[in-house]
Parts: C-alpha cells; sequence; structure tokens
C-alpha cells in the first residue's frame, strides 16, 4: 500500500477508535481480551481497507468489519472449553498451620527401614502393605511361623534404631 493509504487509515483509525473499543466491551470481559480483540479487529480493517468504496461513511464500515471480526472470533471461542476468569473469584481460604508431624514421621521410618537388610526392608513393605502373614510367607519364600518371628524381630529392631 502506499503511504497516502497508509496515512489516510491511520488518521481514521484514530478518529474513530472508540467505535472499536465500544464493540470490544461487548464481547470481551477483561483488559487482556479486549486488547487482543482490538488488535484483531485492526488488523481486519487494515485488511479491507483497500476494499473500502465509500459507499456508507467510514463509521459505518469500521462497526461492520469490527462486529463481523467479534463474532466471527465469538463463535470460534464458544468451540473451546469455558473457562472461569481468575480474576472475578474470590477466593477465601482459612491459613491453618502447616503440621509436617506425619511427614516428619515417615521420614525418620524411611531413615530407619534403611538400616534394615534386604529380606527386613520386604518384610516392612509388604506388612505396611497390608498383607497377612501367608501373603508375606508366600511371597518370601519363607514359612508363616518364620515371617511372623522375623517380623517381630524386625519391629523390635525397629523400635530401638528410633528410640535409641
Amino acid at each position: 500500500m502506499n503511504k497516502e493509504l497508509e496515512h489516510s487509515f491511520v488518521e481514521q483509525l484514530q478518529k474513530h477508535q472508540n467505535i472499536v473499543h465500544k464493540v470490544c466491551r461487548l464481547y470481551t470481559n477483561n483488559a487482556d481480551a479486549h486488547n487482543d480483540l482490538f488488535q484483531e479487529i485492526t488488523i481486519q480493517l487494515w485488511k479491507a481497507y483497500p476494499k473500502f468504496r465509500g459507499d456508507s461513511k467510514f463509521s459505518t464500515w469500521m462497526y461492520r468489519v469490527g462486529l463481523n471480526t467479534a463474532i466471527t472470533l465469538y463463535r470460534k471461542s464458544k468451540r473451546r472449553i469455558n473457562t472461569q476468569e481468575f480474576d472475578s473469584v474470590q477466593f477465601k481460604i482459612k491459613a491453618e498451620a502447616y503440621d509436617d508431624t506425619e511427614e516428619q514421621q515417615l521420614k525418620l521410618l524411611y531413615q530407619a527401614v534403611h538400616q534394615l537388610n534386604d529380606i527386613e526392608k520386604a518384610l516392612v513393605f509388604l506388612y505396611l502393605e497390608d498383607k497377612d502373614y501367608r501373603e508375606i510367607s508366600e511371597t518370601l519364600g519363607i514359612s508363616e511361623v518364620n515371617a511372623r518371628v522375623k517380623m517381630n524381630r524386625v519391629k523390635k529392631k525397629l523400635k530401638t534404631i528410633l528410640n535409641p
């Protein structure tokens, strides 16, 4: 496009930009969306400007292009998943002090379990997974009585590790 056409477009756009802002306010609900739509309408106006014949007033033509652009984008947005504006929601979350007691206990338990041998670790794991002694014995390939005896020994060992 030539400089004269460009200058004419910029002049008309500046003169009537409130039209575009009004259209944007109708179809958007936040500043970012407003700015995006304003930019898109401006681009569409710029693309269509060489075809503007002057049969109607520039402002009338601007309304038509702006509304058509907004409606097209609005219809496309309806195909997307609706989300709620974060700014419009007021969260009232009661702040509670974080209790890390359980986390600390688990940390200590893991430190203690790391000190056990492989069979003892497996026993503790299966026990904590709520397996009965029959399943534990089958899994580890030992008798059920042996699994109970070993587990009792491991419990005593863990108590001495955790409570020296």
